[in-house]
């Protein structure tokens, strides 16, 4: 094969017409541009870009949700700081481990499913992944679109009448800003991942700043004085129990990144890019994290006992209409930014895999996309059965997904990967298995699932839910480590190497 025709082919032009020539010994099925491995000369995620996109997801509104929740179950300012602590360091290891294998690789996490679960097999980790993201994606527009309802109604308060008129559950004014941004996001996304790469660049220092600021307003109003300990505070044995159990609630909420990873790491300069900016963007943001949410919570508790469930409370009060209307503006830049990365990649990539003769990165976008906006976000997040169930559901197979794909690459392969043999559907390549799928994956995915979902719905095992990405997806790990075949070898060949001409 031609390395100047595979190079122009692994550009990553996105939209590039699906019907040119696929190179000798791949196999279309499993094949496009958008998944081919990045060239090393074509990565362009540095250290500053990693760390911005942590300074975007850290600093979410569900993610000040779930801490300011800690306040009400009993742990105080310090409490809260050592279960985002401890949770950072355990994400930190995590997520490097997923890291470098993007780096070491180049390929996108459906085609780095195939390693563990097969050429057609992937299509069950990266569907699970996408299906998750999909939904939440249009949930997080849909949260988005109720602060553009009341950014737009303080500046032009003549639209007041139309949120109160409602088309399928939803008002017209919301109808107007849900679409608004869903076209922004869509716009973004079909530019690619560096377009992607660019916004989160911009977004990461705006979204910091705006917290900051925030935090600096709440010590202000409340004379400097916070309320360190909540109204039911909670010691000794129970108080680290919530404490540890917070920081694996923390890891769970990023089950779904730490999976996919290397969707952004395949681009990344170098591992030291990935570390370093793995270190300010986890251990270091979330104290700061930690640090606006102790502020925002004790100041508020401090003024007038009442506790806060989000920042949006705090940017609702306060009295200066251009400091509102910065502080909504910076608000709907950080959830674009959160979706995107987190809701808008994965299926895309995981759609293009399923689809690779039809489906490019930015086809593939605006399906999901389109998906995200039919199934009426607004009435799926109203809907307890939806949330707790179908989310819950595939949320269970994150864990123990993490788990088999993680063992296979570094305990039984030890790093050791036939990249251009992960683009071809030969009988005799070593990831084809058995029709393309991983018998073992699957017989180590069912029970681990399974046990993984009795943790997140049964009453009697409640008090053990909050490690249950923990117990998942180490168990996922020791099933799969002790059936997967051992004594096999396994070429070494990086996303470099596909440019060779190889025989498979």
């Amino acid at each position: 094969m031609d390395q100047n025709i595979l190079r122009d082919k692994q550009a990553h032009h996105h939209g590039a017409a699906l019907d040119e020539a696929v190179p000798p010994g791949v196999s279309a099925n499993l094949y496009n541009r958008d998944l081919a491995p990045t060239l090393k000369q074509g990565r362009t995620w540095s250290a500053y870009n990693i760390f911005a996109l942590w300074a975007n997801d850290v600093h979410s509104l569900g993610n000040y949700s779930f801490a300011i929740g800690l306040f009400a179950l009993g742990l105080g300012g310090w409490q809260i700081l050592a279960a985002l602590l401890f949770g950072a360091a355990f994400l930190f290891v995590l997520l490097n481990l997923s890291g470098f294998m993007g780096i070491k690789t180049g390929v996108p996490f459906p085609v780095m499913s195939r390693i563990s679960f097969g050429t057609r097999g992937a299509q069950i980790p990266a569907l699970i992944r996408g299906g998750v993201a999909i939904v939440w994606f249009g949930i997080q527009t849909y949260l988005a679109s109720m602060v553009l309802d009341v950014l737009l109604i303080a500046l032009m308060p003549g639209l007041a009448p139309l949120a109160q008129q409602m088309v399928l559950g939803l008002s017209v004014l919301g109808w107007i800003s849900f679409t608004l941004l869903w076209i922004v996001q869509v716009v973004i996304a079909c530019y690619g991942m560096e377009s992607i790469r660019k916004y989160e660049a911009f977004a990461g220092p705006v979204i910091l700043v705006t917290f900051v600021a925030l935090a600096g307003w709440m010590l202000y109003s409340a004379g400097g004085r916070l309320q360190w300990s909540p109204p039911n505070p909670l010691s000794g044995g129970a108080m680290w129990a919530q404490i540890l159990g917070g920081a694996s609630l923390w890891v769970a909420i990023y089950g779904t990144f730490v999976l996919n990873f290397c969707d952004f790491t395949r681009g990344a300069t170098s591992r030291q890019a990935v570390v370093r900016g793995n270190f300010w963007g986890i251990p270091i943001n979330m104290l700061i994290f930690g640090l606006i949410v102790v502020i925002l919570t004790g100041g508020q508790l401090s003024i007038d006992g009442t506790l806060i469930q989000s920042p949006t409370d705090v940017v609702q009060s306060i009295p200066s209409k251009p400091l509102l209307v910065l502080a909504s503006l910076s608000l709907l830049i950080l959830t674009i930014a959160v979706n995107l990365m987190a809701n808008f990649v994965a299926p895309a990539f995981a759609l293009a895999n399923l689809f690779p003769r039809h489906l490019d990165f930015r086809r593939a976008a605006v399906v999901s996309a389109l998906i995200g906006f039919v199934i009426l976000p607004w009435n799926l997040y109203n809907s307890p059965i939806v949330i707790v169930y179908f989310l819950g559901a595939l949320g269970a197979f994150l864990g123990p997904l993490f788990g088999i794909v993680m063992a296979d690459y570094w305990l039984i392969r030890k790093q050791q990967v036939d990249v251009p043999a992960l683009y071809s559907d030969s009988a005799a390549g070593p990831y084809h298995y058995v029709n393309g799928i991983n018998p073992k994956a699957i017989q180590a995915l069912i029970p681990s699932a399974a046990i993984s979902l009795l943790f997140a719905f049964l009453p009697a095992l409640h008090s053990l839910s909050q490690f249950s990405w923990f117990i998942a997806a180490g168990l996922g790990a020791l099933l799969y480590t002790l059936i997967a075949p051992k004594g096999l070898t396994y070429a070494d060949r990086d996303g470099e190497s596909i440019a060779v001409a190889t025989s498979h």
